[in-house]
């Protein structure tokens, strides 16, 4: 009898320890999964300010290619017939374009990284 009592303490003892590593283990496990919830979410900010910035440059990306192609073939009196007043003011528009375009491109990559 004394050593049923003995074996029912120990099993006892035993439980408990092995629910405390269970439990142990879940909060951890679960720390873990917060955190990737939290990245997660992390990273539908930039991917929705992608999308954003992709549909606002919509075909401007083509749309610059070529003008840079007419900018180069046509003197600047031909520019003004067309209705470009100054050939700088253009070239910036492109500059800027094409390096948004760039950035999406790179937020692209980096989203897919992660």
């Amino acid at each position: 009898m004394e050593k049923e009592l003995t074996l029912d303490k120990t099993i006892s003892e035993v439980k408990k320890i092995l629910w405390a590593k269970i439990g142990q283990s879940i909060t951890n496990q679960w720390q873990s999964i917060e955190a990737i919830h939290d990245q997660i979410e992390l990273i539908k900010l930039p991917q929705f300010e992608n999308q954003k910035a992709r549909a606002s440059l919509g075909n401007m990306p083509e749309i610059a290619n070529r003008m840079i192609q007419v900018l180069n073939n046509h003197t600047g009196t031909q520019l003004a017939t067309m209705g470009i007043r100054s050939r700088t003011d253009t070239i910036l528009l492109i500059k800027r374009v094409l390096t948004l375009r760039g950035y999406v491109q790179l937020l692209d990559r980096k989203c897919q990284e992660m």
